[in-house]
């Protein structure tokens, strides 16, 4: 394993809306070591989301660059960026992303059958996230018949499902009730216990506040950089 799951230097991106030119990211240098809980907050218009797309592999810098679990990911092409991007990294949407009609346990196996694994495998590593997230009781139950929370479970367990280096969440408790978006931190915590590297992507304060680091983006740049158990002390 690579010394650094996320390394960036420079990393820059421009988008180009008519006549005038959008910097989202200003050149933003970070590093993130395997087993390393990390929420990237920022207000609307800081660059969170770019950087999000950018370490999430679905887009490509201006300039700068971008190594991945060690890997220099900033000039590859897309086909590329796929498969490194399915190998290396288990995405955790707002929205769940679900087919409504399989069973969680088809969900879950999805990036299984995309990848060639044969029926019997699949089975056993689906039920093994499930119950992993606490839903070994709810393996046959279709997302209309979950709740929110135990919809977003079910995200996790397909996120984990190639075992990623990277675990990466995009406002997982948007869509969730105060104590459901708990049950889901409180998963997320656990899974950081287990080794789990995660990146969390949040605007809210709370939210962060089960992460041991906090990135703060303004305006493209870092501007806050703190581990928690040092009580806010940046580095």
């Amino acid at each position: 394993m690579s010394e650094l799951i996320i390394r960036s230097r420079g990393l820059r991106k421009d988008y180009v809306l008519g006549a005038e030119t959008v910097r989202a990211l200003r050149g933003v240098d970070l590093e993130i070591r395997p087993g390393e809980f990390v929420a990237v907050m920022g207000p609307s218009g800081s660059g969170k989301s770019t950087f999000m797309n950018l370490v999430g592999c679905l887009d490509t810098p201006s300039a700068g660059e971008y190594w991945l679990n060690g890997v220099l990911v900033s000039e590859l092409s897309d086909d590329e960026l796929a498969r490194i991007r399915n190998r290396e990294i288990g995405f955790v949407f707002q929205t769940f992303n679900l087919l409504p009609r399989a069973t969680a346990l088809h969900n879950v196996e999805l990036p299984l059958i995309y990848a060639g694994v044969g029926a019997k495998e699949r089975r056993q590593r689906a039920e093994d996230k499930l119950e992993l997230v606490g839903l070994s009781d709810r393996m046959d139950h279709r997302p209309p018949e979950l709740s929110g929370g135990q919809r977003q479970r079910v995200a996790v367990a397909r996120a984990l499902i190639n075992n990623p280096a990277l675990l990466l969440a995009d406002e997982p408790t948007g869509n969730l009730d105060s104590v459901t978006g708990k049950e889901i931190m409180d998963v997320f915590v656990e899974l950081n216990r287990e080794g789990q590297t995660i990146v969390i992507v949040t605007h809210e304060a709370n939210i962060a506040a089960y992460a041991m680091r906090q990135v703060h983006l303004y305006d493209g740049h870092i501007a806050r950089d703190f581990l928690k158990e040092q009580g806010g002390v940046e580095t």
